[in-house]
């Protein structure tokens, strides 16, 4: 029998109702469990059972509160190959990756867990004479989380760890796609935390509508831009806080000092990592001319050495992307590349392996414009768009031309080109000599424009979005 991912609430876990196979990308011949899909009625009974637990969960002493959460981050480090081998199972990506994710998941929430006692007011003086001015943060209340499918347990714990530490309850929508890992994740937290503190529901974007709508005082999304506007619409008729992630279109300029071997380790880590299925993912490849046909060389030879195969195979570097509808997208813009004019260098292909699965070969289109919509749209898989340019500024240019402004990089050796890049490039993240993706958790993470909406995630700013300021008068008499 396989087994059923359900619902976590106040603490008793629900696994009747509608159900979805979940099935393996690298292997489709292979169920991995079935989700059960949450209803209304039971989203609203998530909230309230986080409701309740609030103002319980806010008043545990910080030292306690930090035990908690170092408890879950160590379980998590301690089970990552556990947990790494089913997220990889039902997600797609290599082992290494899935464990990886986890390991890290563990770290945010003994960051988060060190937070808690970092939890230090400000005092000021009145222009009154004989008042005392105090300024303090509280927890928002009950906070609703939506993570998506890409990174399943990293995304959920980056939201989690400080919306608890700052004594919030949650309620985790996590992507109908990757069930068993939110499942188990929910398992670890239940062991820890009070009931009602944590729940879950699983299901797909109807139940996404139906937090996001209900009787919350917050909510965090990672997903599409679509997606985002309609839950920030939902939130704000409840006066509810909102803070989204969304889409990108991540360039690295390629100057004619660039290092080739630093450039293209990272063209290549940042466009095909993950299968290219990250916010961070380098979609677009700027490259000075007199450097273009050196890079472009050594880029498909690189993307071309790539091991594509099933995520628990010993050697893979690739694994297939997450479904059959994610797939057939990502083949429908490699061939709406071709019609507008790119040429195809390397793979725009699904690949046969043993097991029937998901897979696409890297691909390299050179010949493309900025204004083709495969350098506009997000693709969100192993494609990348190589765009010819004379100058540091044509380049910028190009950079900053988009609907986005998550991540930025540039290849360079000129210290005087990367500070000009730092200032101009309109992003929230800019890196020199890095990949656009592989970012550190202890400072912020946001975008710009159609990437992000509301404050910053990660480190110490996340208590801008998971915490209201409280001002505090005394006139001591």
């Amino acid at each position: 029998m396989d087994q059923i991912f359900g619902q976590l609430i106040n603490g008793e876990w629900i696994d009747s109702g509608t159900q979805k196979a979940n099935i393996n990308p690298s292997d489709i011949s292979e169920t991995v469990g079935h989700m059960a899909l949450a209803t209304e009625a039971q989203v609203a009974d998530a909230i309230a059972a986080a409701r309740a637990a609030q103002p319980g969960w806010e008043a545990v002493k910080l030292e306690e509160k930090k035990n908690i959460l170092h408890a879950i981050g160590q379980e998590l480090i301690d089970r990552c190959d556990e947990i790494g081998t089913i997220l990889s199972r039902e997600e797609g990506k290599p082992f290494a990756e899935g464990r990886g994710e986890t390991f890290r998941a563990g770290e945010f929430y003994q960051y988060y867990a060190a937070e808690c006692l970092r939890q230090i007011g400000e005092s000021a003086a009145s222009v009154r004479p004989g008042i005392h001015i105090d300024i303090t943060r509280e927890a928002v209340g009950v906070v609703g989380l939506i993570t998506p499918w890409n990174f399943p347990i990293a995304i959920a714990a980056w939201k989690m760890g400080p919306a608890l530490a700052y004594g919030n309850t949650v309620v985790l929508k996590p992507s109908e796609v990757t069930p068993a890992t939110a499942h188990l994740l929910a398992e670890v937290l239940n062991k820890h935390l009070p009931d009602g503190v944590f729940n879950m529901v699983q299901g797909d974007g109807k139940v996404g509508a139906a937090l996001s709508s209900g009787k919350i005082d917050a909510v965090s999304f990672t997903g599409s831009v679509s997606t985002g506007r309609k839950i920030a619409a939902a939130a704000i008729q409840n006066m509810a806080r909102v803070q989204c992630e969304m889409g990108s279109k991540n360039p690295i300029l390629v100057m004619d000092d660039a290092d080739m071997d630093v450039a293209v380790a990272g063209a290549t880590h940042g466009a095909f990592g993950a299968s290219g299925q990250k916010c961070t993912a380098s979609s677009r490849l700027i490259v000075h001319k007199d450097v273009h046909d050196e890079f472009v060389d050594r880029l498909t030879k690189a993307a071309e050495a790539k091991k594509v195969g099933h995520a628990l195979a010993e050697g893979t570097e690739l694994g297939p992307v997450v479904n059959e509808s994610q797939m057939n997208k990502i083949l429908s813009y490699m061939e709406l590349a071709k019609e507008e004019g790119g040429e195809l260098v390397t793979g725009g292909n699904r690949l046969e392996r043993d097991t029937e699965g998901y897979y696409l070969a890297p691909t390299i289109y050179t010949n493309t414009t900025n204004d083709m919509r495969v350098n506009r749209e997000e693709v969100f898989g192993p494609m990348t768009c190589v765009m010819k340019v004379d100058s540091f500024e044509e380049g910028v240019s190009i950079v900053n031309d988009t609907d986005f402004g998550l991540s930025a990089a540039i290849m360079t050796q000129s210290l005087k080109l990367s500070e000009q890049f730092k200032r101009q490039a309109q992003y929230g993240c800019v890196l020199v000599n890095l990949p656009t993706a592989g970012l550190d958790y202890h400072v912020p993470f946001g975008g710009r424009n159609s990437s992000s909406y509301g404050p910053r995630e990660q480190g110490e700013h996340a208590k801008d979005f998971y915490t209201i300021m409280k001002t505090s008068y005394t006139n001591p008499g």
